[in-house]
């Protein structure tokens, strides 16, 4: 009973890591400017250049407005690569033209400026950046950092930007390769007019994102636009999705077998305890499947409170982890390699709590068939003449 209840906490708590896990790549990818949806130029996505960008960005906000459903955020973009330099460093960043207020509602950087303050709508010089952007460059708030981008006249555009704003991410890459201004101070720098690179669409509902995807292929233009879902925007994380179910269930495949040995062991060392006991039944009359049943109920039992109280424990410590999570800061470089956050918080599936009690009551009864097939192959004779 031991062996089932540590079996199955051990598969519902690690199965829920994982897919907390999981989860945070996907709100981590989602809210890192790439929202649920996002409309492009024609051939934008295989050659982000400037040339590429939207020039009638009225046309997609109309098509918003017919298929977009209550509740869902988006914003235009100006999106391209820069080389951020002051008087002592310099590195290549993404600088971003937002509309702050309407950037809010769609990505992190709405709730991540930690200090100083966010940007203004009509904001010409401001800029906000990451903490580690930041510490990289040795500068602080109030300070210049002149950026350096390819304008429409494929001259070179510069402007310098004075730091109002500093904000937090949950991985440290994201701090040190996005920087924010306003739209139109990119726009005005880059010579773009009213051009921009791409449009995000942020959805209440997850599974709304192939209807209104679906939708706006068909009300723009192909010839002049794309439309893309985050997963096809972020292939990395829809692969760790796709593999996520197969690792759970090979998880408790593992847990399994360590636990199987231990009812094997303790169902066959009770059966040869009671040789005596089985040859006396068989003697006075009791079927071999009897027998078998017998000590099938016995293992189900020992099961279903093993499951029972395993369920309570893994439960338990899934809700004392769900507020604080496991801080992995003191790994946070290991974890950010493989894009994982600082803090993991638990996320419970209904249905991997389901496959782990599956896969321990109809294994852990098949697993006990052996020993109570060795009960019933024992004959009256020999079981009574056992010592």
């Amino acid at each position: 009973m031991t062996a089932v209840i540590v079996g199955v906490w051990s598969m519902i708590f690690i199965g829920a890591l994982m897919r907390g896990v999981e989860a945070q790549f996907v709100r981590n990818g989602i809210s890192t400017l790439t929202g649920h949806i996002q409309v492009h130029h024609k051939g934008y996505r295989n050659d982000p250049a400037i040339e590429n960008s939207m020039t009638e960005p009225d046309v997609v906000g109309t098509a918003l407005e017919k298929h977009l459903p209550p509740g869902a955020g988006w914003t235009f973009r100006v999106r391209v690569d820069a080389v951020a330099s002051n008087a002592r460093h310099s590195s290549g960043v993404t600088l971003v033209g937002i509309d702050p207020p309407r950037e809010a509602r769609v990505s992190f950087i709405g709730q991540a400026v930690t200090e100083g303050r966010y940007l203004k709508p009509d904001e010409a010089y401001g800029i906000v950046v990451g903490n580690a952007l930041l510490e990289k460059f040795e500068t602080k708030m109030g300070r210049k950092l002149v950026l350096m981008s390819q304008g429409t006249d494929r001259e070179i555009a510069s402007r310098a930007f004075r730091i109002v704003g500093i904000f937090r991410a949950e991985l440290e890459a994201t701090e040190k390769q996005f920087a924010f201004v306003t739209m139109p101070a990119a726009q005005q720098m880059l010579k773009l007019g009213n051009g921009i690179s791409e449009m995000s669409i942020l959805l209440p509902n997850d599974q709304d994102v192939p209807q209104v995807a679906s939708a706006l292929r068909t009300e723009l233009p192909a010839a002049e636009y794309e439309v893309h879902t985050w997963r096809e925007l972020l292939p990395l994380v829809n692969a760790y999705l796709s593999l996520y179910d197969t690792f759970i269930f090979l998880w408790f495949l593992v847990v399994f077998i360590a636990m199987g040995f231990g009812i094997v062991n303790t169902t066959l060392m009770a059966v040869f305890e009671r040789i005596r006991e089985f040859g006396l039944l068989k003697a006075l009359g009791m079927k071999p499947w009897w027998i078998i049943k017998e000590v099938l109920t016995e293992s189900f039992l020992i099961l279903v409170i093993g499951m029972g109280i395993g369920n309570i424990l893994g439960l338990l410590t899934v809700f004392a982890l769900s507020g604080s999570g496991i801080d992995l800061s003191s790994f946070a470089a290991g974890a950010e390699y493989v894009g994982m956050s600082r803090v993991i918080y638990p996320v419970m599936h209904a249905k991997d709590m389901a496959m782990a009690n599956l896969v321990v009551i109809v294994l852990g009864l098949l697993v006990s068939l052996y020993p109570a097939a060795k009960a019933a192959r024992f004959t009256p004779v020999e079981a009574l003449a056992h010592t």
